[in-house]
This record gives structure tokens, C-alpha cells and sequence, in this order.
């Protein structure tokens, strides 16, 4: 039989082994919700889920924040594998199908949320934070005739109430900054994204590699205004997510805006490959990458690299996952901007209209210019005929792009005819609306249609003034910075039109082939 002391001994070597052994590794384990996850960036989300699902539930909000919906849901879906009473999940699960800036809420939408939560029992173990994500989220997905915006705006307030119980948690605020976002939006909405910019700065300095938080501020500065707003968000979130190809697509939102061509196509190079390679491993879909190839084509033209924009034209065929009908509107719309922006109206005019009937429309609204533009009012008409036909055939009807295309159209058309005063009037209108609406980034303006006009009727004076209000909204466009020359040239001043030349020249790379470049390369030289 041991002594007391022999007793006391072994007790005290335990006590040594513990402290040495067991309590270091104790303390490695991460807390709930605490760890960083590789490539997705930092989330802190305390949950009652068994630590078994931690890793999965992580890695979806992971995927959540930068909007890869379908690596999201099947990470959440792994989650109730480990923890059968997981609730947290199936809120996550229904996240997932709540795609609130690019579908909004749609009958599919709330079959399948409510289906998810569904699955969720009042006898799990929820804390009361809990208990007002699910509540919250519960209003996008309540079975009754509650209208979608309806749904929208009960849960952004919904949202709001529970970050201000909870002021430290960075879901919380995050995603009441991104219901804002999602809000019906009235004539200026302005002074909300501010309020969303203010909201997600906040948490950024809080919690440094929060995705959420420099995603959905690229987001609320994704206007002419507030890019520079959005500008240091850009150049962080593809290094705290890079592991995301939306995550590295997204900065270039807001370099489009200010012109920064060359850090556009750096960011959607990457994209474009990580976001096939997400494709081939079912972790993606296809219109991640089309999205990153629509701002490379745009950003290779404004650079002057026509045969860079055409290739990427070529490369639709390679993208995995594409469906066939997805893929042809694709390329009819890459097509119609470059033939618009390079102003070959020839080829336009060859141009066959395909694809669904939004698509048909920018074909005819295209050959409805480039039958003015060559002075054919006959075709012109024709064009713009079928153009109306086109908008009977789209159920989506579009009532502000319609609009759009129809004054746009019938200004040209009004052109050909030689009905000059009535053209401008008109194009002059809708670019007004234009600049008030914002149309993106993505479209030769009504404003610099207004300016061509101008130029053509030899009033270099006024087409400069219009040139210039085109590149405050949308600095660098290739178009608008040559136009500048011209009618700067054209209205006898040589020293500005050589300025924008230069600065034309100086934002092309030397390999750059646009035909336009020649004469600007000379001019900007100081030849004639």
C-alpha cells in the first residue's frame, strides 16, 4: 500500500504533466467561430453548434461574404453532418439562396429558404443572439402574401436591431450593411451608401481581415461619386480572400470607375482562372468567370488593345460550365460594345442579331446608329422597327433601358434624317437621365453620343464641353479622351487637344493597336 507520501508524490507529478502537456494544448484550440480561415479572410461567429461543425459553418460564411453561393451551401450543408442540431446551419443554408444584390426574392428563392429552415426544431439549442438571425432572417422567408420589398425591409430592420444589441459582432453589422445595400432604391440613394461606407469602415478597423466588411463597401462606393471612397477596400479585399475569385474580381468595380485600366485586368486575369478552376471542381459557376471577361474585354479597349478585347471574344468558347444560350448572349454583347466603341459601322451594319430578346435589342440598337451614323435614314428606320419588336418579345421589360434605347435610337434616326436640332435635343435629354441614373460603367454614353453628334456638325466648342463632363463621370474612357483632342484641335486649341493626347498615349502600352493611337502618338508628340 503507497504512503501518503508516496501519494502526495504522484499527485504532484500529475499536476506537473497537466500543466506541461494537456493545458498547452487545451488552450490551442481555437475558440468558437474565432478561426482564420485559409484564403476567405477572418470571421469571429459564436454559435452553439458542437465544435465537430465549426470548421464547416466557418468556411460557408466564409463563402457567404464574398457571394460564392454554391461553395457556400455546400459547406453549411456539411455542418449538420457533424451536429445533427446545428440551427446555425440551416440559417446559413437559407443565406445562401437569399442572393440579395443580384436576385433579389423570388418565389424559387423562398421555396428553398423555408425549406431550410424548416429542418430547424424549437427544441434545438439556440442562445437569444441566435434566436434574432433566425427571426430576422424569418422575414425574407414567412409564409404569407408579403410582398418581396416588403420582405426586404422588414429584415434590413430586423438586421439593424440586432447589431445594435450586439455592437461587437461583426456579422451582425455586416450583413444589416449589406440589407441596406439591398433596399428598394429611391431617386438618390446616396447618403445611404455613405451610411453603408461608414458602417463597414468601422468593422474594418475592428476586424481588419473581415471579408464581408471591404466586399460590401466596394459595393456601396460602386457609383461615379463614391469610388474613391471604395479605393483602399479594393486594393485589400483580394488579399484578405484570395481564395475567392469574385474576391478577386470585385476590386475592379471600383477600378473601372476611376479609370485604373491596367489594375482592372490584373484583378480579372486572376479571376477569370480561379474562378474556371472553381467551375471544374463543382464549386462555381460559369458566370463568375463570363462577369470577370466582361470587365477584361471593356478594360483591354479602353487601353487601346483591340486584339487582346477580340480574344477574350474568342475565349467564351473555353469556359467551363457554359451553356450555349448563356454563352451566345455573352458574346452578341461583347460584340455590340466593341463595334460601338470602335466606331465600325460597317461590320455593325453585318451584324446578325442572335440571342434572347434583350440581346436582339443592343444588335438593332447598334445597327440603327451605324445606319445614321453612315447616313442611311431608310435603315436607320428599319432598325428601329425591329428594335420596338425586340421589347414586345422581352418579359422582363426593362422600362428604364428600354427607354433608354428607344430615345437613343430615335435621336439617331432623327440625325439621319438631317432633323439636327430635334437630335441633340433629344439625345440630350436622355443623357441627362443618364447621368442621374448612372448607367454603369460599361456603355458609350448618351452624353458622348451627344459629343460625336457635335463633333459631326462641327461644333467643336460645345462637343468638347460635353467630352469632358463624360470623362468627370468616367475618367480615362478611350473614346472620350480622343474626342477631347479632336474638338480641342478642331476649336483651334492645340495646346489642350495635345494634352489629352498625351494622356491617351500614356495610358496605352506600347503594344497597344486601337487605329486611333497612330495620330494620337504623333499628335501627342508635337507633329502634325
Amino acid at each position: 500500500m503507497l504512503s501518503l507520501r508516496c501519494m502526495a508524490m504522484i499527485r504532484y507529478v500529475l499536476i506537473i504533466l497537466i500543466l506541461v502537456f494537456i493545458l498547452p494544448c487545451l488552450a490551442q484550440q481555437p475558440e468558437a467561430g474565432t478561426p482564420s480561415l485559409e484564403g476567405l479572410g477572418k470571421i469571429n461567429f459564436p454559435n452553439s453548434c458542437a465544435p465537430a461543425a465549426q470548421s464547416s459553418l466557418l468556411q460557408g460564411l466564409g463563402q457567404l461574404h464574398s457571394f460564392q453561393y454554391a461553395a457556400a451551401e455546400k459547406a453549411f450543408a456539411e455542418a449538420p453532418v457533424a451536429d445533427p442540431h446545428c440551427a446555425m446551419a440551416y440559417w446559413g443554408l437559407a443565406m445562401t439562396t437569399y442572393r440579395q444584390l443580384w436576385d433579389g426574392v423570388d418565389e424559387k428563392t423562398l421555396m428553398k429558404g423555408r425549406g431550410y429552415l424548416a429542418k430547424i426544431s424549437k427544441d434545438w439549442p439556440v442562445t437569444a443572439r441566435e434566436r434574432e438571425y433566425l427571426d430576422a432572417l424569418g422575414n425574407i422567408f414567412a409564409d404569407n402574401r408579403t410582398q418581396g420589398d416588403e420582405r426586404i425591409v422588414a429584415y434590413s430592420k430586423a438586421m439593424g436591431e440586432l447589431s445594435g444589441h450586439y455592437p461587437d459582432d461583426g456579422e451582425a453589422k455586416s450583413f444589416y450593411a449589406l440589407s441596406l445595400l439591398a433596399l428598394p432604391a429611391g431617386d438618390d440613394d446616396t447618403e445611404l451608401r455613405k451610411k453603408v461606407i461608414a458602417l463597414l469602415n468601422e468593422l474594418s478597423a475592428a476586424q481588419p481581415e473581415h471579408p464581408g466588411a471591404v466586399h460590401y463597401l466596394i459595393h456601396a462606393a460602386d457609383t461615379p461619386e463614391l469610388a474613391p471612397l471604395g479605393l483602399e477596400a479594393a486594393r485589400r479585399y483580394a488579399k484578405i480572400a484570395p481564395a475567392s475569385s469574385h474576391a478577386l474580381h470585385m476590386p475592379s468595380h471600383i477600378f473601372v470607375r476611376l479609370g485604373f485600366w491596367q489594375e482592372s485586368i490584373d484583378s480579372n486575369q486572376a479571376a477569370a482562372i480561379a474562378a474556371a478552376q472553381a467551375t471544374e471542381q463543382h464549386m462555381g459557376e460559369a458566370h463568375y468567370q463570363f462577369h470577370a471577361m466582361d470587365f477584361l474585354n471593356y478594360s483591354y479597349m479602353q487601353i487601346g488593345e483591340e486584339a487582346k478585347a477580340r480574344q477574350i471574344i474568342e475565349d467564351l468558347k473555353k469556359v467551363p460550365g457554359r451553356t450555349e444560350d448563356v454563352a451566345t448572349n455573352v458574346r452578341i454583347n461583347f460584340t455590340t460594345r466593341n463595334l460601338l466603341e470602335l466606331h465600325r459601322w460597317k461590320d455593325a451594319l453585318a451584324l446578325a442579331p442572335e440571342g434572347d430578346a434583350r440581346t436582339r435589342q443592343a444588335v438593332f440598337l447598334l445597327r440603327t446608329i451605324a445606319a445614321a451614323r453612315t447616313g442611311d435614314s431608310n435603315a436607320a428606320g428599319q432598325n428601329l422597327k425591329s428594335l420596338k419588336n425586340a421589347f414586345k418579345q422581352d418579359r422582363s421589360r426593362d422600362k428604364s433601358l428600354e427607354n433608354y434605347r428607344r430615345k437613343i435610337a430615335e435621336a439617331w434616326l432623327d440625325f439621319a434624317k438631317g432633323k439636327r436640332d430635334k437630335a441633340l435635343t433629344k439625345m440630350r435629354a436622355v443623357a441627362d437621365v443618364q447621368d442621374r441614373d448612372d448607367p454603369g460603367p460599361f456603355t458609350v454614353t448618351a452624353r458622348e453620343m451627344l459629343a460625336d453628334m457635335l463633333l459631326e456638325l462641327h461644333q467643336p466648342a460645345l462637343a468638347l464641353t460635353e467630352y469632358e463632363a463624360v470623362l468627370k463621370l468616367a475618367p480615362n474612357r478611350f473614346n472620350a479622351l480622343y474626342g477631347a483632342a479632336s474638338a480641342s484641335g478642331m476649336a483651334g486649341d492645340s495646346g489642350k487637344a495635345k494634352s489629352y493626347y498625351s494622356k491617351l498615349r500614356d495610358i496605352c502600352p506600347p503594344q497597344a493597336d486601337r487605329e486611333e493611337l497612330q495620330r494620337a502618338r504623333i499628335l501627342a508628340a508635337g507633329s502634325n
